[in-house]
This record gives structure tokens, sequence and C-alpha cells, in this order.
């Protein structure tokens, strides 16, 4: 009888020809692509074992674990390279040898390594500094601050150094041998990873320190399908490798530097948008993550409070009041963006950063990261922002905002962006709304803004153009308005929100980047239009780049590389369509709907309002005789003791509130 294969390992027999689809291997600190020789702070280990005599190769990533692993076979040995950047200590890297001798002879049996590790770097002026015990040492300074008077940073590299080859003794039946490096802004700081990392080898307990807090991450969330085996294994690599952008659960001291569309594993010069942060952390990666991982979410959040005095300064130098988060941002907060002109217009960045804090409010009731996070301090100041950025209409009796980039990119100097303008109105209540619970007198030009800011809208096309003068059928090159509905929420009727979903999805560039077909997914699943939504769902599938689920930014392989932006798209087209799932002030909205191919919709760690340890499981199975699912299941849920089934009638929507209850409308 043969088991049905994993769908949390990705193997191969052959890499892919396209080195930058080899899998990047990341824990929220360190990482680097597989076979690359840079990584995030430098270089590391790269390159392949080799024999001579004819073997045969398989490669494998190991999702459960974080593990990639090169298996050579040949008459005569077994050799198992496995590499991985440590989950719980997040400033060390490894590298571990495995020989297995095969077959009958007992001579010795040697192997290379192909290595072109080298410790230098354009960006870090390096020199040697003395060995540390069996272990190579360097140290230097980043060559350019990120700002002028700004420090350069520190940065201390040990590792062990591996040989050319290694060998398997004669008449011995296995070998093992294991290599570190670890990075660190101070000696003291590296010598002890350095000494920890060494310990845990000699007590055999490095690897298992590394699965356990793999093992640890995955009982928190489960994302799984059954009906399609492709779109499970995406749901897995989009988990996978968020979770691998983002610091580690257990260690919540470190500066988190945020998620850029590359990850940790991408950002070299010129290359995937150097490394930087921008609304696709906050709008794109962050709702999935936060559904699951309260602790990762703050880590976002703690990331833009970090970076207010640079905001500050942005808002400044532009002319205006409060905060201005940059279009690309780095440690300071200060915009680092190399074309001015996205930095001035595209102004939505203050709304999509201030939505990810309101989302954390209302999922965790966590009102501590406002207070001693200062994250009060965030929404405050890009209310007064606002503020001081609209301008006052006497014809119309309506705010504008004026010479903007919406989302949409290929538009500049636009004015009443409708996704800026909506982004901005809800982030003016959400702050008129938190002074009130903080008890923060606020100042009453919020309300009377957001009440009397434009929202563009076509009475007689009964739809939403996308910004003042835009004329219906232009091209479009990425989700912008059909964003109003989702995340957004803006209230319209369901003929608006199908003149919009109708008016830009033939319009939008096919080569766009990999996010933009969820949110239309979305948006037909609330119309209760499953199949079409799964059309769209497939698109991203041409952005997924075997074997290893590494995401392109464009269906045709080019832009950033490993798209964590498009994958957070994906995951929400899942995890807010089929579900229906949406956090809302006092509850948590859920209409499940499934497509036909897809039987049964697993989601397991839900955590909202703290309850994640009752509510274990959400499960949705459909019934074939109607389209819309019959059955959703609580696991061990916060209603009882057992677990609970609540019928599901068409158009039926449950609300999972605050006072642990649910039922029917």
């Amino acid at each position: 009888m043969t088991s049905e294969p994993d769908p949390y390992i990705f193997s191969t027999d052959i890499l892919p020809s396209d080195l930058r689809f080899l899998p990047p291997l990341a824990n929220g600190l360190l990482g680097w692509r597989v076979y690359n020789n840079i990584m995030h702070m430098g270089g590391v280990y790269n390159g392949e074992v080799e024999t001579e005599e004819p073997a045969q190769n398989t490669y494998s990533l190991d999702t459960h674990t974080g593990i990639f692993t090169h298996t050579l076979s040949t008459a005569s040995v077994t050799v198992s390279q496995s590499l991985y950047s440590h989950r719980y200590y997040s400033n060390m890297m490894v590298m571990e040898i495995l020989m297995v001798r095969q077959g009958t002879s007992e001579e010795p049996i040697t192997v290379k390594l192909v290595s072109s590790f080298t410790p230098q770097s354009k960006d870090i002026v390096f020199e040697s500094a003395p060995d540390y015990k069996v272990g190579r040492h360097i140290q230097g300074q980043t060559t350019t601050a990120e700002f002028p008077g700004a420090s350069c940073p520190t940065v201390h590299l040990i590792w062990i150094p591996a040989p050319l080859t290694l060998t398997l003794p004669a008449q011995q039946s296995e070998a093992r041998w294991g290599f570190i490096l670890v990075v660190a802004n101070s000696v003291e700081s590296a010598e002890a990873s350095f000494d920890e990392g060494l310990n845990l080898m000699a007590t055999g307990a490095l690897r298992p320190s590394h699965e356990k807090a793999w093992k640890e991450l995955w009982l928190q969330s489960k994302v799984e399908v059954v009906g399609s085996d492709s779109l499970c294994k995406a749901l897995i690599g989009c988990m996978f490798y968020l979770l691998s952008a983002f610091p580690s659960i257990h260690d919540t001291s470190r500066c988190f530097g945020g998620v850029s569309p590359g990850g940790l594993s991408n950002g070299g010069d010129g290359q995937d948008y150097w490394g930087h942060v921008f609304w696709d952390q906050d709008i794109w990666m962050y709702p999935g993550i936060a559904l699951f991982y309260p602790k990762l979410a703050r880590a976002v959040l703690e990331y833009r409070v970090g970076t207010i005095d640079g905001a500050m300064e942005n808002a400044q130098k532009q002319g205006y009041k409060g905060l201005k988060f940059p279009w690309e941002s780095a440690v300071s907060g200060r915009e680092v963006c190399p074309e001015d002109i996205y930095g001035q217009q595209e102004i939505h960045i203050n709304g999509d950063v201030t939505l990810a804090f309101q989302h954390y409010l209302y999922l965790t009731e966590d009102l501590s990261m406002f207070t001693q996070g200062k994250g009060s301090e965030v929404i405050y100041g890009v209310a007064d922002y606002w503020v001081s950025r609209i301008t006052w209409n006497l014809e119309e009796k309506k705010y504008h905002l004026l010479g903007v980039m919406p989302p949409d990119e290929y538009y500049y100097n636009v004015n009443n962006s409708v996704y800026t303008n909506t982004v901005a109105k809800f982030s003016l209540q959400f702050a008129v709304e938190l002074a009130g619970l903080l008890q923060h007198p606020a100042p009453k030009e919020w309300q009377e803004v957001a009440d009397n800011i434009k929202i563009p809208f076509d009475e007689k096309l009964q739809y939403h153009p996308e910004y003042d003068g835009y004329i219906k059928g232009y091209p479009v090159k990425q989700a912008d308005t059909v964003m109003l509905g989702y995340p957004l929420g803006l209230p319209m009727s369901r003929e608006v929100r199908r003149n919009d979903l109708e008016a830009y999805e033939p319009v939008t560039d096919p080569h766009g980047p990999a996010m933009t077909w969820g949110m239309f997914a979305i948006g037909w699943l609330e119309l209760e239009e499953a199949e079409k939504a799964q059309h769209l769902l497939e698109k991203c599938f041409n952005n997924i780049q075997g074997p290893f689920q590494v995401w392109s930014e464009s269906s045709d392989g080019s832009g950033a590389v490993n798209f964590l932006t498009g994958m957070g798209g994906f995951l929400q087209a899942v995890l807010f369509g089929f579900t229906g799932f949406r956090v809302q002030k006092d509850s948590l909205v859920f209409s499940p709907l499934l497509p036909n191919d897809i039987s049964e919709l697993c989601v397991r760690g839900v955590n909202y309002l703290g309850l994640v340890s009752k509510l274990k499981s959400f499960t949705c199975q459909k019934d074939d005789a109607v389209r819309h699912c019959y059955s959703y299941t609580f696991s061990t849920s916060v209603f009882s003791g057992h677990p609970v089934t609540f019928p599901r009638e068409p158009g039926c929507i449950c609300k999972l509130a605050s006072t642990s209850s649910c039922w029917p409308f």
C-alpha cells in the first residue's frame, strides 16, 4: 500500500534552471537562498557535495522543519547535506553532513565540498579578528550610514570553516559533521552564540532544538484544503515562507527590521527593492499572520513605532504635521525610496499602517500596544498628517487629497484617489475611536475631515472611479479600487461591489504583481460566485515557480523573488475569502463558501481575543447538492466541552463575538 506524499515536503531530482527559484531559508533575522553566496548580512556556506562515482541526486525542502536536504546516493555511499537557518537561535546558520556506507566495501570514502564562500561584502569593510576556539572570526562596519549622522552598525561573524573534502573512515558505517556560522553586533554576543552552538552540537541538541521551534510554530496554525493538491501545497508554501520572514515567537527582545517583499534572503544591490519595507508588509503579509500569531503581529507594529522619528521628519520635509511613514522604509523610518515621486505622492501608506494597528486591536483587545507600546502616537500622528494634508473644496463642500499616487502606480499626481481617501477616512475614524478608549481629547478636525472627505463615486454608472477624472476602461497596474470592499470594508451595495469588480478586472495588467488576483477572488466570494473566484485565484499559480513553491512578482518569472507580497494576497483569499472571516470591532464574522473542486477547508489556531487554546480548529465542509457549506465545526469549542456543528444555510452569517457565543442570523 503506497502512502500519500507529504504536502509539506517539496522534493525534486533536478534543481531549477533559474537559481533565483531555489528555496530561501530564513528565521526572521538571517536569511539566504540555498547555494547562494550572499546572506542578509554577508556571505555564508554555499555549494554542493560531489562524488567521483555516478550518483543520484535528490533535493528536498521539508517545511515541517525548515530544513533543505541534498541527498546524493552512489553504490558505495549515501551523503546527506542539510542546511537551515536556526529557528530558535536566530543569529545562527547551520550545515550538517551525514555519510552512510552502502554495500560491502570497507574502504575509506571521500566526498568533495564545493564551496565559493568567501568572507567579504561590498556593504561591509571586514577585517580579520583572532580565531575563536575552532572558529574563524571577522568583524567590520557597514560602509555607509542610512542617513547622515547615523551610526554604522558593527557586524561580527564566527564560523567553523568547512574543509575541501570529508572522508568516511575505513570500516566505519557512518559519520556526521556539523558546521555553524553566527552573526552578532558585538564580539561578546558573537562568542556567546558560538559557544551555545558548540554546546548544542556536543549534546546532540542542535537540530532537535531547531525542529522543536518549527513544530511549536506550526502547532499554532494550519491552513489545508481537500480536493486540490496544488492549492494545498501552495498554501503550505505561503505559510512557511511568510513565517520564515518573521522573528521567533520566543524572542521578542530583538530589533525586528520588518518584512520586505523579497524577505530576508533577497534584496541585494538593485534587486528586490533593496530589502526595504513597503505597504506590502502591513496590508498584504500581516493579516494572514496576525490571525494566528498575535506576538508576530505585534512585532510588525513595534517596527512601525520604532520609525516614528523618521516618519515625523518625512512629514516636516513635506511641510505637514504629524507622521508620514515612508513609501520605502529601512531602520530609521526616513524615506529611502530612490525615486522621490513615490515618497511624495504614495501617501496611502499612512492609512495602511494604521489599518494594521486597528486590525490588531480588534483581534486582541490589547490596549497595552497603544499605551506602553506607543501605538497611539502612530494613530494620532497619522490623523494629524491627514488634517494638515487635506484641502477644502468650496464647490463640492468636501475635503480633497490632491496630487497623489494611488496603489495603481500607472497614475500619479492625481486628485482624490478613492483608495487613498477611503483609507484616510477610516484611519481618522479609528483615531477618534482610540482617543475615546484611552480618554484622550481628540481634535474635532479628525471627525470633521473623516465625515466630509470625498469618496469618488459615479452615480450614473454605479461604480467607484479610481480617482477624479479616471476614464472607465483605462488600464490598471494592480489591485486598487477593488480593495474598497476588502480589506477596507467600505459599505456598498452588492450591485456596486459587482460593478467595481467588472469594471477593473478586464483592464488589470495580466503581468502585474501577483497579489492582485487574490483581492478579486475575495470580491467574487463575497458575491457568492465561488467559481469565478477560483478562476482568478488560479491565475496566481502562474507566479509559483517549482519545485519549491517560490513566488515571482510577475507571472513571467520577473520581478522580486521570493515575492512574499503575492503569497500574502493568496493566503488572504483563502483565509478571508473561503471562510468569509472579517475582523470587526466587536466580533469575528465568518461566512464560508467553497468552489466546486474544494470539498473541505481546515483552519486551525485562529487567535481571537486570546481564545486560541480553546478554539482549536475550524473545518468547513461542503454539501455537493448545494454550492454553500453545510457545516462548520469548532473542535474543542469555546462554546461547550464537545465539538459543535452549526447548520449552514445559504446566506447564513454567524458571529463569534467576545461574549463567546455563536448564533445564526
